[in-house]
């Protein structure tokens, strides 16, 4: 059985970080999203096709033809005109049943086998509010009703994760559907057409959904992943570092005198940590980073090549690739309120429903000395800030 995943977006919501890459190479615990959904499938998909549109020549370079020894197969979705539309593109590469996924969440391997044993079937999670998420109704045999987009009215708490099972029935019935109000092909409509035929099923998840629809979404799923690793130290640890917990280090990553990590951390390869600095459960630091002296990072994500060299305290927080962070640069991640963060996406400022949230920042972003970062900033890719400057508001380059 084959995978289809769909991974053609340009993912607007998590700007800054998806303006230099398509969000399926965003890194958690140092994996990219892709990589992590690639292995979940191990064992259940003899086969992936990816379908790519934003980026595409960075997702075939970072997986080639192949991963762990599953073939891979690229589908071009030029105009991104919906979920329905992405698979549709895939007729051509399918003759049998099938999984269909999103390309940005992760899933847990045992609910995607549960799916994949069901003949038509789409995985579902109970949440506690529905109204954010596509719903489903279903009968006493799990047998979907109807499958209705962020309802008004609470009628179920099954919200729709975006996993499927399909059979090549559903090309007929995707050229058949009209797009909807957005002007797209929509899988939900698919998914209705087959609930009114009385062949179509829920599955519920007995383990992990992480969604990831916006940067801070990032931080969970990482805090989450984190708990899951099995430590391993590769690298050079100073006999006066002080380890606990689970901790990762890469190879040839040195750990110098008077650091202190408190797991679960996951440290790359090639990094220079120290002295004197203080990583703090929940961060991953990529590869050929720099953290330096007097530096206190937690639960937050450095890509690889970002430097924090001198003291520093980032919290709560995501440094892009080959970001530099001048000395004192400081992010602030709790309100004067103890209130929830809210943090501006596409012109609508979003109430985060966190109460902890520092700054996002872009590839290749340079702060001056002594920046001081309001929570939920954003700093755009290349973009700098002076000596002192106070970021009040993102800085979009």
């Amino acid at each position: 059985m084959k995978a289809v995943i769909m991974a053609a977006g340009k993912s607007t919501r998590t700007y800054p970080l998806t303006l230099t890459r398509p969000k399926p190479l965003i890194k958690v615990a140092n994996k990219p999203i892709l990589a992590h959904q690639l292995d979940a499938l191990r064992g259940i998909a003899d086969g992936i096709i990816l379908v790519v549109g934003y980026r595409a020549e960075m997702i075939r370079e970072a997986f080639g033809g192949a991963y762990d020894g599953i073939p891979i197969e690229y589908v071009v979705q030029s105009e991104q005109r919906g979920t329905g539309h992405a698979i549709l593109q895939c007729a051509q590469h399918v003759d049998g049943p099938f999984l269909a996924m999103n390309g940005d969440d992760l899933y847990d391997s045992a609910d995607l086998a549960n799916v994949a044993r069901e003949e038509q079937a789409a995985l579902a999670m109970t949440v506690e509010d529905p109204r954010l998420y596509g719903v489903y109704e279903v009968d006493d045999g799990n047998r979907v009703v109807r499958l209705v987009e962020k309802p008004t009215e609470v009628f179920s708490h099954l919200a729709n994760v975006g996993v499927y099972k399909f059979t090549p029935e559903i090309f007929e019935i995707l050229r058949r559907t009209e797009p909807s109000v957005r002007g797209e092909i929509e899988i939900t409509s698919a998914v209705q057409t087959l609930a009114e035929r009385g062949v179509f099923r829920v599955v519920e998840t007995a383990g992990y959904w992480l969604p990831i629809g916006y940067p801070w979404h990032l931080l969970d799923a990482n805090a989450f992943m984190l708990k899951r690793m099995t430590p391993r130290i590769e690298g050079e640890v100073h006999p006066a570092a002080i380890l606990n917990g689970s901790v990762t280090i890469g190879k040839g990553t040195v750990i110098y005198s008077g650091v202190v990590i408190d797991g679960p951390v996951c440290i790359g390869e090639d990094c220079r940590i120290g002295p004197n600095c203080y990583l703090r459960p929940g961060t991953t630091i990529g590869n050929g980073c720099r953290i330096g002296q007097s530096v206190e990072i937690k639960n937050s994500i450095f890509m690889d090549g970002a430097f924090a060299c001198h003291l520093s305290y980032i919290g709560d927080s995501i440094v892009g690739e080959r970001a530099n962070l001048g000395c004192g640069t400081v992010t602030s991640n709790v309100r004067h309120d103890d209130g929830y963060h809210r943090s501006m996406v596409n012109g609508v400022l979003i109430d985060t429903g966190r109460k902890k949230l520092g700054a996002v920042i872009g590839d290749d972003a340079h702060t001056g000395i002594h920046t001081a970062i309001y929570p939920g900033r954003k700093i755009w890719p290349g973009a700098t800030t002076l000596p002192g400057e106070v970021v009040a508001k993102d800085i979009v380059a």
